[in-house]
């Protein structure tokens, strides 16, 4: 099985990328984002907590996340694989993540990196805004503590990965094709 931490700053294409290597390898999809947009849309007491944490620029609990993630690897046994994107964003989620991966006889094969300067990121950020309906793509200060809380909290998680010898960083500048051929290049080499 294929699975890969899809990772990066917000706005640094993970979206986009990861919908490509879902069409070219067959993997899931499991975007920690639109998980809980999901929970959010339904209105779900989880969903209403973490829009009102999210709108702060500020992190869902782990367990939450990590529980909803085991249920999507359950609902998936029989995958190809699956995309992690958002997902870990802290030392602890990796350790978490992976001690649920060991617990299913599975684990991360690699992380790829989308490497972004801030100043990009938050550019994107406000045009995804226009277009998203999503608060905090549309306010520069939430956008500005989106990506201090990533280069905080976040960017640790690569040397977690490096450590494992599981990490490829890959620029995030240029064409979205040129882009995914770097992916695909790291991913063939898995």
């Amino acid at each position: 099985m294929l699975n890969l931490v899809l990772f990066g700053p917000p706005g640094a294409g993970k979206g986009t990328q990861s919908h490509k290597l879902i069409e070219k390898y067959g993997l899931i999809h499991l975007s920690t984002g639109d998980l809980l947009r999901g929970e959010i849309s339904q209105g779900t007491e989880l969903g209403l907590e973490a829009k009102k944490l999210m709108d702060q620029g500020m992190l869902v609990p782990d367990a939450v996340v990590i529980g909803m993630i085991s249920n999507k690897l359950d609902a998936n046994r029989d995958a190809e694989g699956f995309i992690f994107d958002g997902f870990p964003r802290t030392v602890a989620q990796a350790e978490a993540l992976d001690d649920l991966l060991k617990s299913k006889g599975e684990a991360i094969s690699g992380m790829i990196a989308l490497e972004v300067d801030d100043e990009e990121l938050e550019h994107r950020l406000l045009l995804r805004g226009k277009d998203s309906g999503r608060t905090d793509d549309a306010n520069p200060e939430v956008i500005r503590k989106r990506i201090k809380e990533y280069n905080d909290k976040t960017a640790p998680v690569a040397d977690f990965y490096k450590n494992q010898n599981k990490f490829t960083s890959v620029s995030g500048i240029g064409s979205k094709d040129a882009i995914f051929d770097s992916i695909s290049s790291v991913t063939e080499a898995l």
